[in-house]
């Protein structure tokens, strides 16, 4: 809102990335979103976030991303540029990644330990405005301006867990 941030986050959200270690920039990454799950807390918000005035989730369930280009700015810092894919739209955005490190943990299933798994760490952050993907709902506020802001900021914290061989 532009009085304040409301934060909200999607349910169920799964991802695939192939990295080598020593060619991050020919890494692959995709996600998916079930926009059907948002949730910010407020039942009422999240079903209007639902609606067609929003994500229109009854004829787009799911966002996605899809990477298609990645630049290393440091040893620790990313740029992932691909295509983002809300309510049936899609345009180009670039995600700010910070790889954290990566580490072995034990792995269980049905009570027994299968591991160690590796696993790796990253946050990533965009900012993008939601009229570019058809996006448009808004209302005036009583004392004057509007009730939601253009811009949408995307926060992320990410786990990928290797695949076992």
């Amino acid at each position: 809102m532009m009085v304040t941030y409301v934060r909200g986050q999607p349910k169920n959200v799964r991802g695939s990335l192939e990295v080598d270690p020593d060619e991050p920039e020919k890494a692959h990454v995709e996600a998916a979103a079930d926009a059907t799950q948002v949730y910010t807390g407020q039942p009422q918000r999240d079903a209007h976030l639902r609606s067609a005035d929003f994500f229109d989730v009854e004829h787009h369930p799911t966002g996605t991303f899809v990477g298609s280009r990645i630049h290393q700015v440091s040893g620790t810092e990313f740029e992932v540029t691909g295509d983002l894919t809300v309510r049936g739209v899609t345009r180009s955005v670039t995600f700010d990644v910070t790889y954290l490190g990566r580490w072995d943990t034990p792995w269980w299933e049905e009570g027994h330990n299968l591991g160690p798994r590796r696993r790796a760490g990253f946050t990533a952050a965009t900012r993008f405005n939601r009229h570019d993907f058809g996006v448009s709902w808004n209302d005036v506020a009583d004392r004057g301006g509007v009730v939601v802001s253009p811009m949408v900021d995307v926060e992320a914290v990410l786990e990928s867990i290797e695949s076992a061989a």
